[in-house]
């Protein structure tokens, strides 16, 4: 009797070992997957370096944030269309992407290219406050 219950508490000890790191494996792993993604989320490198390569958009007034980012992706403006829409929010422009036909730069960030998309045609002014 006695031994069946050394081996039972080694044998719960040991799962208890093995669940407490794999707990710690999973929570590493989540925790660098995070930071990396926010990293990207602040700071996303433009697709080229240099003079890059001029691009024309046109936005409809009927697309949404979504379908302005795989406008964007699709034509090699930026990498990831989930990214490229939480970073509209979190840029949080008070008048949001201006329909428009808009010549973009493969050498522009993703906060630029929304901040280009974002601006009011010339001559018009935001009066909303």
């Amino acid at each position: 009797m006695k031994k069946t219950e050394v081996a039972g508490n080694a044998v719960y000890s040991v799962a208890k070992i093995v669940a407490i790191i794999l707990a710690v494996m999973f929570i590493y792993r989540l925790g660098t997957m995070a930071y990396s993604y926010g990293e990207r989320l602040f700071g996303e490198p433009p697709m080229t370096t240099g003079p890059g390569i001029d691009i024309v958009i046109t936005i409809d007034a009927s697309d949404t944030v979504k379908d302005v980012a795989e406008k964007v992706v699709d034509a090699g403006l930026a990498r990831d269309v989930t990214l490229f829409t939480i970073q509209e929010k979190l840029l949080g422009t008070k008048q949001g992407i201006q329909p428009g036909t808009y010549t973009l730069n493969t050498s522009q960030t993703p906060e630029e290219i929304i901040q280009a998309m974002s601006a009011l045609p010339a001559g018009e002014e935001d009066t909303q406050e």
